[in-house]
């Protein structure tokens, strides 16, 4: 690859001075906490219709090619990359950080990010793992980033869908970004390379989810979707933090892939998170926030940008971490879901199969009043928690997880339970019944981590087949078989059906390269 040459290039520098960079030119300033707030401009998420990666010898026929894996021809990269690079060799100044994903040493990938604006480059600085001056010393890049949100594509000419573009060519292990400031995609362009990375070359299960560490030195796992309650229910102030989005799973530990947190912010308060709202303060950037009167102090409830609000900070804002970001292999792990429809139970344990299968699945529901346009429950469903970012099938990330839990964990017997968690509604589907109290489910959590929910009766539920505790300590036996909570029984079977048919449709497009074991574990 070239060498480039800047006019001046500003590497790895403080937050101070970037926080300091960002507000003399504008782009940011200081809110009430001290925390940098800034503004994406038109991108204020993700745009998956635009992230690409270049189809070549690599990945041709390893990639699983679709609506979200987009392919990209290399010359259409080519052109765009060097559009990139006469634009950054032009530009009065940039800046560059050198920082590391994976914070277990045997997986680390090192990084160098050229990012146009400062506090992008503090956005990198928050999000992954900061260096020593010594292992900045011998720093040699696995990977590159360039994000440059000026320079934008020409759909005719590079074979794009708009002008912004997020690339990841696994040739030459280079992500370009061009045409968004939206900072998640730097996070999940590395996040998306790494599932790729980790499951063909170094037999790591890689894993959108949260992960924490009890007092005994237990780790338990929780997937999810949007609004199931992961980073609730994850922030335990009992229980360490390892990481809240994106972690490893390989022979020897669960680590946390980053050195930071990125976290929604809508209609936050130091009530319902007082971990994420204290680490609001000074080296945290706030994203498209708006403010109160007196245009500093953060307003919260203010959607008026957009309701994607953010906050990324690094992890050492947070008092109850993990040391180094690791934990041992997990106990128990837990698959959140709000279910609209008032069908799963509010907790269920799973077999391996049934685990493989709900985790191909990774279904939620949204409710009214969420989406322009959703007048009642939706099924929704993203494979293994995080579809956007898997290169691969979701049966390989399955067959993973299944070897995982075949493995066992280190302590006692080896066995890793898993659950199926409901945070949804009981009683009815929404607008009739009532969603769970956030009390009972952190009950049930707390029983299954302690290991009690090994000491009791089980029924199955028929249709999903699911094993049902018939007690749990702290919560209502009355509340723990769905069926039971629904004034009219037979209007719950009708629903459970009509629920297990989405399941079936949605996994039929799975079926042809999953092996029929997990099919077969799904609702009948």
């Amino acid at each position: 690859m070239q060498d480039l040459k800047f006019k001046k290039a500003h590497q790895n520098l403080t937050s101070a001075a970037l926080a300091e960079h960002s507000i003399v030119k504008g782009q940011a300033k200081l809110s009430s906490s001290g925390a940098l707030v800034v503004n994406t401009g038109k991108f204020t998420g993700r745009s998956p219709r635009d992230r690409f990666i270049v189809k070549d010898d690599i990945t041709k026929d390893s990639v699983d090619w679709g609506k979200i894996n987009l392919p990209i021809d290399n010359d259409s990269y080519q052109k765009l990359k060097a559009k990139i690079f006469d634009y950054a060799e032009n530009a009065e100044e940039i800046y560059i950080r050198e920082a590391s994903a994976c914070a277990n040493p045997n997986y680390r990938l090192n990084v160098r990010f050229y990012t146009e604006f400062p506090w992008q480059n503090m956005f990198v600085y928050n999000m992954f793992i900061r260096l020593s001056q010594n292992e900045l010393k011998n720093f040699t890049p696995d990977w590159k980033v360039y994000a440059f949100p000026s320079v934008k594509a020409d759909p005719k000419e590079h074979n794009t869908r708009q002008a912004n573009f997020s690339i990841i060519n696994f040739t030459e292990k280079t992500i370009i970004i061009g045409g968004t400031a939206y900072t998640g995609e730097i996070k999940k362009g590395i996040f998306s390379a790494l599932n790729y990375i980790l499951p063909t070359e170094k037999g790591v299960f890689p894993m959108h989810c949260s992960a924490n560490v009890g007092a005994e030195g237990d780790t338990a796992l929780f997937f999810g979707l949007s609004g199931t309650g992961k980073t609730t229910l994850s922030n335990d102030p009992d229980r360490r933090l390892i990481g809240d989005d994106e972690h490893g799973w390989s022979k020897e530990s669960i680590f946390n892939f980053e050195g930071g947190c990125y976290a929604k912010t809508i209609d936050l308060s130091e009530t319902k998170e007082p971990q994420i709202y204290k680490a609001i303060k000074f080296g945290a950037l706030l994203e498209n926030i708006g403010f109160q009167e007196d245009g500093y102090t953060p307003d919260y409830s203010d959607a008026s940008i957009t309701q994607n609000t953010r906050v990324s900070y690094p992890i050492y804002h947070i008092d109850n971490i993990m040391f180094k970001s690791r934990g041992d292999l997990p106990e128990n792990v837990f698959f959140l879901t709000c279910d609209a429809f008032g069908v799963l139970p509010p907790i269920s344990r799973l077999t391996r199969e049934q685990a493989m299968y709900h985790f191909m699945s990774g279904y939620t529901a949204k409710i009214a009043g969420t989406e322009e346009g959703i007048t009642e429950p939706q099924a929704t469903f993203s494979a293994c928690f995080g579809a956007p970012f898997l290169p691969l099938h979701p049966s390989q990330y399955a067959e993973l997880l299944g070897k995982k839990l075949e493995a066992g964990h280190r302590n006692g017997d080896g066995k890793i339970n898993v659950w199926l968690v409901n945070t949804g509604w009981s009683g009815g589907a929404y607008g009739e019944g009532e969603r769970m109290a956030l009390s009972y489910t952190r009950a049930m959590i707390k029983a299954a981590l302690r290991g009690e929910l090994d000491k009791v009766e089980y029924q199955t539920q028929p249709i999903f087949g699911l094993q049902i505790p018939k007690t749990c300590p702290d919560v209502p036996n009355a509340i723990l078989n769905p069926r039971d909570t629904w004034r009219n029984e037979k209007n719950y079977d009708k629903q459970a059906k009509q629920l297990a048919e989405l399941f079936e449709k949605n996994f039929a497009r799975y079926a042809e390269k999953t092996d029929p074991k997990i099919t077969a574990a799904g609702p009948r």
